[in-house]
């Protein structure tokens, strides 16, 4: 296992260079609780701030592009696909996100990432009609590729 510490304790961001590149996905989830008047608000399309759901998949794409740039230590990588997805819960709004590369380290934190922003920026849009609104449940769905080939988490 790659360590991020050097022998006198320092962090240092782990060498790659001699893994293979393979294909890599990372698909996570999240979701944001809120009322039922906030939902349907989402639902309908009618919030303030434009479309919720669309701002957040941009925000989501953009955010998984940019991982390296707000995780220390963690890889810049050259994704290419980025997804995120949205359900209408009875009391939340669920955010899937699955990411794709071509490369030496997976893209858990890209995928990670991608919910936590989405999930960030519909809290942004939604936040003028209920404060107490919850993120939760941000977790690693599945990862596949690499060396450690296919991880899945045991009922989602």
């Amino acid at each position: 296992m790659s360590v991020h510490f050097d022998a006198a304790g320092n962090a240092r961001m782990v060498d790659v260079g001699g893994k293979d590149e393979t294909e890599r996905v990372a698909v996570a989830a999240g979701r944001v609780r809120m009322s039922a008047a906030t939902l349907e608000i989402v639902r309908a399309g009618t919030a303030g701030k434009g479309d919720v759901l669309g701002v957040a998949r941009v925000a989501g794409i953009m955010a998984a592009k940019r991982a390296s740039e707000l995780i220390p230590l963690c890889h810049p990588l050259p994704i290419t696909s980025a997804t995120v997805d949205f359900t209408l819960e009875e009391d939340a709004v669920g955010v899937v996100a699955t990411v794709a590369t071509r490369g030496r380290t997976g893209v858990e934190m890209e995928a990670l990432t991608a919910v936590t922003v989405a999930c960030l920026t519909i809290y942004d849009m939604c936040k003028a009609y209920e404060r107490g609104m919850v993120i939760d449940a941000v977790r690693l769905l599945e990862k596949r590729g690499g060396r450690s080939g296919t991880w899945t988490r045991a009922g989602g």
